[in-house]
């Protein structure tokens, strides 16, 4: 006689955008939306169980390969998730798009994580540990890059510093993300904290902030070495760098990597 896995009753959580969520336990077709927690989940051990994935999902490298595209992160394919037959999809706030997220809701159990601080990303990592059945490993990578990040000395004094995401126009990471949050760990104070969120800046209003730093992030535009006299054309007296953009922005399991780079950052 054919003996079946054991079958638990749904665990009723709180995502963090304080959405109840009934998520059948363990979930065994998941869904992600956002490439930091698909890259969380491989991390997790939970390859086999990822089905679908963004378009934008590059790590690991093997998960556009085993798991379906279906779309981007502000765009889904519709029909392709409902072909998975999901049984939990992740998704984050910022990073996708409401009324996709409502209309997948209404049909399966969608977790939404929302993520401003290094807190809020340890917390999601313990919660989608839990959800998912992997709460041990979570907590032990939760701890680790905890303990990286404790570990960074306590920089002197921050210098002034502009972190841009985009080019024509250019646009800078400002208050209440993820990426200024990460700034005065990498011994940076960002001198568009008076903004908010992600906002166009004109030359003129670059140098007349004065920045010691300028930070040209390796995504979501893809700045180069090339890009770098553009900038210091702008602000002559400026230190110039193209950084790496995940490292200042992923908020899943490649934080174990943030720690050792910002400390790098300081030599350059």
């Amino acid at each position: 006689m054919l003996k079946l896995p054991p079958v638990f009753p749904p665990l009723t959580v709180t995502d963090q955008m304080n959405r109840r969520v009934a998520v059948p336990f363990p979930p065994r077709r998941i869904v992600s939306l956002v490439p930091s927690q698909t890259e969380l989940l491989f991390d997790l051990g939970l390859a086999a169980r990822v089905v679908g994935v963004t378009k934008f999902c590059l790590h690991p490298a093997e998960a556009r390969q085993q798991a379906a595209v279906v779309g981007g992160t502000k765009n889904f394919h519709f029909d392709r998730i409902a072909a998975l037959k999901p049984d939990l999809i992740i998704g984050n706030k910022e990073e996708n798009y409401r009324e996709g997220i409502e209309q997948l809701a209404a049909q399966y159990p969608v977790w939404m994580s929302d993520i401003v601080t290094l807190d809020d990303a340890l917390d999601m990592m313990r919660r989608v540990g839990l959800i998912t059945g992997t709460k041990t490993r979570a907590e032990q990578l939760t701890a680790e890059i905890s303990a990286s990040f404790a570990a960074l000395p306590a920089a002197p004094e921050l210098q002034s510093a502009a972190y841009f995401i985009w080019r024509q126009p250019y646009m800078v990471a400002a208050a209440g993300t993820f990426i200024h949050e990460m700034l005065p760990r990498a011994g940076f104070r960002n001198v568009f904290a008076d903004h908010t969120r992600y906002p166009e800046i004109s030359p003129e209003q670059l140098a007349a902030a004065n920045p010691a730093v300028i930070l040209l992030s390796s995504e979501p535009y893809p700045f180069q070495p090339k890009h770098v006299a553009e900038f210091q054309a702008i602000c002559p007296q400026a230190r110039v760098l193209v950084v790496d953009g995940e490292l200042f922005s992923w908020y899943g399991s490649r934080l174990r990597q943030s720690a050792a780079y910002f400390r790098g950052l300081g030599t350059e």
